[in-house]
């Protein structure tokens, strides 16, 4: 259907109909069983003729629903127009892959773009068109149980992933790959920055900072393709995203250009109401819709007051008619008109669902997003050697995070599952180990397998609800119960592995005492068989971390780039009056990009090819890297600039560029890379990108705090 079918389409509606398909809906408005459908109707003001012209549904799962839902929904609607399904598909569908951290912390595009595509072939055969992902949300604050949705702290990194995962989940032909679903990027803007890590919490930012760090994830996502964009909860310069005429009419539309459809996150448009800038719901629509809103998820402001706002003359029919062609346009882009039943079947989705092949794709992500923090010579494990698995997390299956809407715990691999399939001299506990109040029977039969054995793995972390969306946490340190697990294990046994499960960079005082720390994430469906691997060698460990972990939650929000001061410590951290604090360092426990390996890689020879570039001319440069240890494996070069004078100012490093190299043993590489002048640009105080001629410098290495330097200068023409 072209646009003009669409528009003559849209000319075709009365009114209510057009209000209507700005509303929407949760599954429940279309269950089959009438009293399951009555409370929510009376609830939120709504008759049969809103449902049945509602233009989008929430949380439809499976192929037979799907299909009955719209079959029965395209009787009912006069002019046939299909509904579109959507659901948030964050880290896999059925089969549950490492939360996006744990992806970002990978390093490896490949793995978000493979994760989208799994996900959306599980979701598509089950009758879903769109999918509320990727999160790309800036995040600095581990208090925050969203950052769990977000692939971390760095824009570069973020933009990268971005990008990655729309391409995965859309592919090249939305309209005519129905294993594909449409993508939309969340939460415009800024939502990661709420002030103190809480939840639905204020931001507050500079314009300048707003666009030079938070803007460009969105930016990428939608150069990518990405087909909608949902608000966020938070204000932005004091005026909530979802009302806020600048940021989604200035920004997003004529700045960006894009053309999609924005949806307001769930209940957003009535909450501008409690952010106290308007009234009452009626404000709330009038915002709302000025500002480009097209899709009230959840709440009914425009339901109720759009047709009344249009008649008073204080909003434009045209307005309306601009979301409602958006819309339609969506739908058309999906196919949906030619094949409203896109992508679901039954059989199919039998045969996909979890199959052998997608759990396999699961356990190679898994591990290529764990992350080994420490390693005194104790790992890998022998299959020899007697090892005791023991602790809270040991056997749960509670291992897919926030966000596996439609992932069973019972069907995930634990890791003492995944251990047995390695080797047959593990030792387990039979008692129920509490992650929080463990019985004394539990503590003591973890005590004596951890002496019987030559190595204890003391499995720790979080559980599920402790992070994700309104699970934000003031301390983030393990609970008391397993840092004193630690203590008594430790006194029983010297060589002990830590691994933890989680959704956030975590505080981990109190495990200091441990020789390794494996940092697992909540990973999936396969996690435990992959968790399993690295512990006993089967899989070299590469991933590097993507979020700072703090060396105590007081230093919070600690993060690698951050501005310089006028006061630097770096500049006699002997001093007092220098910006500091007297009780604990000013740098992260392990830093961004952070991660050790089996393999053991040194950097030497880092060389430009001239010390001055020029606007037209890149500058060439080269780094050696050699493997000295007798493991293949893979290490992530990471490439970093610092402006040193700048027109505002500058952070301290920037991340710019990586790259992945796999080294069989005693092998060398020399990485080559380029960089050019936009590599340089940052936000000026005109808010425009564009770089200074001046002094640079360029540092190389495996993370964000060990690396290599050389210095370079930017010559400009004028």
């Amino acid at each position: 259907m072209n646009k003009t079918n669409l528009t003559n389409l849209v000319n075709q509606m009365t009114l209510t109909e057009k209000v209507d398909q700005l509303l929407q809906l949760a599954a429940a408005f279309y269950s089959d069983k009438a009293e399951e459908k009555t409370g929510p109707m009376s609830d939120l003001g709504l008759n049969e003729d809103n449902i049945n012209n509602a233009g989008t549904t929430l949380g439809i799962s499976g192929a037979k629903e799907a299909i009955r839902v719209q079959k029965t929904y395209m009787e009912k609607n006069r002019l046939n127009i299909p509904t579109l399904l959507m659901a948030d598909i964050v880290h896999g569908f059925r089969t549950i892959f490492p939360i996006p951290l744990a992806l970002g912390s990978s390093w490896d595009l490949s793995v978000a773009e493979k994760m989208a595509e799994v996900s959306a072939k599980e979701a598509a055969v089950s009758g879903l068109h769109v999918t509320f992902s990727p999160m790309v949300d800036l995040v600095r604050d581990p208090r925050w149980g969203r950052v769990m949705e977000s692939t971390g702290e760095d824009s570069f990194l973020n933009s990268r992933f971005a990008a990655a995962f729309v391409k995965g989940y859309q592919g090249d032909d939305l309209a005519n790959d129905f294993s594909r679903v449409a993508a939309c990027v969340k939460h415009f803007a800024a939502y990661g920055a709420a002030i103190g890590g809480r939840d639905y919490n204020t931001v507050n930012m500079s314009e300048r900072q707003l666009r030079e760090s938070y803007l460009p994830g969105y930016k990428a996502a939608l150069d990518a393709g990405a087909k909608l964009v949902m608000t966020s909860f938070n204000v932005v310069d004091g005026v909530p995203a979802t009302g806020n005429e600048w940021l989604f009419r200035d920004v997003l539309r004529d700045e960006f250009g894009f053309d999609g459809v924005v949806i307001s996150d769930w209940g957003a448009v009535k909450e501008i109401v409690a952010h106290g800038v308007v009234a009452d719901e009626k404000g709330a629509a009038e915002l709302a819709i000025k500002a480009g809103v097209d899709i009230e998820m959840m709440t009914t402001c425009y339901s109720r007051y759009l047709a009344e706002l249009i008649a008073e003359g204080r909003v434009a029919e045209s307005l309306l008619d601009e979301a409602v062609l958006r819309i339609l346009q969506l739908k058309n882009d999906l196919g949906l008109f030619e094949n409203p039943y896109r992508g679901a079947d039954e059989w199919l989705e039998a045969e996909l669902i979890l199959s052998d092949e997608h759990r396999q794709i699961a356990e190679e992500i898994a591990a290529k997003s764990i992350v080994l923090l420490k390693n005194e010579q104790i790992l890998p494990l022998k299959r020899s050697e007697k090892v005791a698995i023991i602790g809270p997390a040991a056997q749960t299956q509670d291992i897919l995070g926030a966000w596996s809407w439609q992932g069973k715990q019972s069907e995930a691999i634990s890791l003492v599952t995944g251990a047995r399939r390695l080797s047959k001299n593990i030792v387990v506990g039979q008692e129920v180990f509490d992650y929080f109040e463990p019985s004394q029977a539990a503590i003591n039969e973890a005590l004596a397998l951890a002496k019987s054995a030559d190595k204890v793995v003391l499995a720790l972390g979080e559980q599920e609800w402790m992070s994700g969306e309104a699970a934000s946490r003031s301390d983030i340190t393990l609970p008391e119960a397993q840092l004193d697990l630690v203590k008594l294990v430790l006194a029983q046994n010297e060589q002990v592995v830590v691994t933890l499960y989680n959704g956030r960079p975590l505080d981990l005082r109190g495990i200091d005492g441990a020789k390794a720390i494996v940092e697992a994430w909540f990973p999936g469906t396969e996690g435990g068989t992959a968790l399993a691997k690295i512990l006993w060698g089967d899989y070299n460990p590469s991933a590097r971390l993507s979020m700072s972990f703090p060396e105590s939650v007081g230093q919070v929000p600690v993060y690698y780039n951050c501005d310089n001061t006028g006061r630097p410590y770096e500049s006699d951290p002997d001093e007092k009056y220098v910006s500091k604090y007297l009780d604990v360092s000013n740098y992260a426990k392990y830093p961004f990009g952070f991660g050790l390996s089996y393999s053991q890689f040194d950097y030497e020879s880092l060389t430009l090819e001239d010390q001055v570039m020029t606007e037209d001319r890149n500058l060439r440069g080269s780094v050696r890297v050699t493997n000295q240890s007798d493991v293949a494996g893979v290490e992530t070069v990471q490439l970093y600039i610092y402006d040193k004078v700048g027109q505002v100012t500058r952070p301290v490093k920037e991340l710019k560029g990586f790259y992945r190299v796999a080294l069989a043993a005693k092998a060398s590489q020399v990485v080559a890379f380029e960089i050019d002048e936009s590599m340089l640009q940052y936000v000026h105080t005109n808010q425009k990108m564009s770089s200074d001629s001046g002094e640079f410098e360029l540092l190389v290495g495996p993370n964000s705090r060990d690396l290599l330097k050389v210095t370079f200068a930017l010559k400009k023409n004028r």
